[in-house]
């Protein structure tokens, strides 16, 4: 009889910033308030949680946050107890687990499900690989590769059970006033476009803040501390650090710290169009059902386009073309293949049809089960 309440351990290296752990500390907690889990998540970079929980010695060995434990996994790997290796290990994209830790995996009398959990991806092939079983070229122990997804054929989404349900019942309070609020910003006016705007290093931003500047209704621009933050300083030839506020023409840009992730998800419910990066964001402005514009991680062999390109085909493919076309012209420009300041038009022109569309997505996307939930079905049938 296979225990209700599992132990897992995920292993991640934090590779961009935030958004690795981001998506790690998501399914965390999830599986541990949802599923009755016991969590314990290794990290390279524990001194990254400090931006979620305040307080925390960034030196410390270990953590316990929501249910879970933070560990640090530093080199060389300490050791654990047989005993204590996990009923499902999970190594977070594609981080190698420590070879002392695959060894006492192989030593445990049933192996433990070992879940390869992947990058997010629209590509085709995603579904004929999604679940695949990979044997240990030496040891007992069989490796599945988990591919999150958009399709029924994939490993789901990250979503909190009641997510949808709770952005509802913000949006039907006063939003921008809340939002207002709480990151301590001055009104924001009733014909406004608000912003959010959270990014990598953006070099042609300073044509689409002008866009903005010179824009016939108020532009507010919410924009975390991060690596965006150097391009809108550099523009306003200003510093700009968290509570600094830049005006030009109709365009107004809040600079606000960085917030926890429960906090992050309001903002986005909030505002009318959001700028997002990597994985964990770029889901969850899906889950808003707003306009959004994503900026995928960039890599070196630009496999990252093809990506880019996948999740555009998919998203796009029931709007009508005008809009389309906008869209995929700004985000292509957003991703370094075109000028912001001319991709802007069109894209603003289509921005109600754009929101239309965000919800019908977000709708389709909720009806299918989460990734947690998959997950933690997938590997029970394992052990």
């Amino acid at each position: 009889m296979i225990p209700r309440r599992l132990r897992w351990d995920i292993f991640c290296r934090v590779v961009d910033n935030y958004g690795d752990i981001g998506v790690c500390r998501r399914l965390a907690r999830t599986l541990a308030a949802e599923h009755g889990q016991s969590v314990r998540v290794w990290i390279d970079r524990i001194e990254t949680l400090a931006a979620w929980f305040p307080g925390i010695d960034p030196a410390a060995a270990a953590l316990r946050a929501e249910g879970v434990e933070y560990c640090r996994w530093e080199a060389p790997f300490r050791e654990v107890p047989d005993e204590d290796i996990a009923d499902v290990v999970v190594e977070a994209f594609a981080c190698e687990l420590p070879e002392a830790y695959v060894a006492a995996m192989a030593r445990r009398p049933r192996a433990p499900a070992w879940i390869n959990l992947e990058y997010l991806s629209a590509e085709a092939w995603v579904e004929g690989c999604h679940a695949r079983p990979s044997p240990h070229p030496r040891l007992p122990l069989v490796k599945h590769f988990w591919f999150p997804g958009f399709t029924a054929a994939t490993g789901g989404l990250l979503r909190e059970a009641g997510l949808i349900e709770a952005r509802d019942a913000y949006r039907r309070g006063a939003p921008r006033e809340a939002l207002a609020a709480a990151l301590k910003l001055e009104p924001v006016p009733e014909d406004a476009l608000l912003v959010s705007l959270f990014a990598y290093e953006q070099p042609g931003l300073a044509g689409l803040l002008r866009c903005w500047a010179e824009a016939a209704c108020p532009v507010v621009v919410v924009v975390p501390e991060g690596r965006v933050l150097a391009d809108v300083a550099s523009h306003f030839g200003l510093p700009a650090r968290a509570g600094a506020r830049l005006c030009a023409g109709a365009l107004r840009v809040e600079v606000v710290p960085f917030v926890d992730q429960a906090a992050y998800d309001r903002e986005l419910w909030a505002c009318d169009l959001n700028f997002v990066r990597g994985e964990d964001s770029f889901v969850r402005a899906q889950w808003a059902a707003r306009p959004f514009v994503w900026h995928i991680y960039r890599q070196e062999d630009e496999a990252h386009r093809i990506k880019l390109d996948a999740f555009l085909d998919a998203y796009t493919a029931a709007l009508d073309a005008p809009s389309a076309n906008a869209l995929r012209r700004f985000w292509h420009a957003w991703n370094g293949a075109g000028d912001l300041g001319l991709a802007w038009p069109d894209f603003a022109a289509a921005l109600p049809a754009l929101g239309r569309h965000a919800e019908h997505w977000s709708r389709a996307l909720g009806g299918r089960d989460d990734l947690a939930t998959l997950l933690v079905d997938f590997c029970r049938k394992l052990l």
